[in-house]
């Protein structure tokens, strides 16, 4: 079976690489300093601290396995093979809710980089699967949990 490509911004791959790069050196070195400090109290069977801090180390070995995963998988969004105008990966769109009236920006980029809050929607998320491939103009609708919600693509510029 083929593992799932992961796609990132220039941004969000050096995210990643950062990310791993401290879980590997910094924080392998805090866990195992714990680990030898909490074999020092003796008695490891009941030793809440040693079993805290070995916990905590199987906690960061598999997030340290997840991110080399997703590098293993990854694949740049290059922006420059974006049709001007049209929504695509790594897109900047501003969109217009036609209920209330208010107007969002999102940077439209894969799932792994997806955060909400700091306007970075999923590719795959409802509002991102609408909006791929539409123009500034279109309306486009989004099936949510307490009804359709309508928007309008007001403008298209590349990342």
């Amino acid at each position: 079976m083929r593992e799932k490509e992961v796609l990132l911004t220039p941004e969000g791959l050096a995210k990643l690489e950062k990310e791993l790069e401290l879980l590997k050196t910094v924080r392998r070195r805090e866990i195992a300093e714990r680990i030898r400090q909490a074999l020092e109290f003796g008695d490891i069977s009941e030793n809440s601290e040693y079993d805290d801090a070995k916990n905590e180390q199987a906690f960061l070995e598999g997030k340290i396995l997840q991110l080399e995963k997703m590098l293993r998988n990854a694949r740049l969004i290059d922006t420059s093979e974006n049709e001007e105008g049209v929504v695509g990966l790594g897109s900047r769109v501003r969109l217009k809710d036609l209920q209330y009236g208010d107007e969002f920006e999102y940077v439209v980029v894969g799932s792994a980089e997806a955060d909400p809050l700091n306007n970075r929607i999923s590719n795959e998320s409802p509002v991102g699967q609408a909006i791929m491939g539409k123009t500034p103009g279109t309306i486009v609708e989004v099936q949510a949990p307490d009804g359709v919600l309508k928007y309008e693509i007001l403008e298209v510029k590349r990342g």
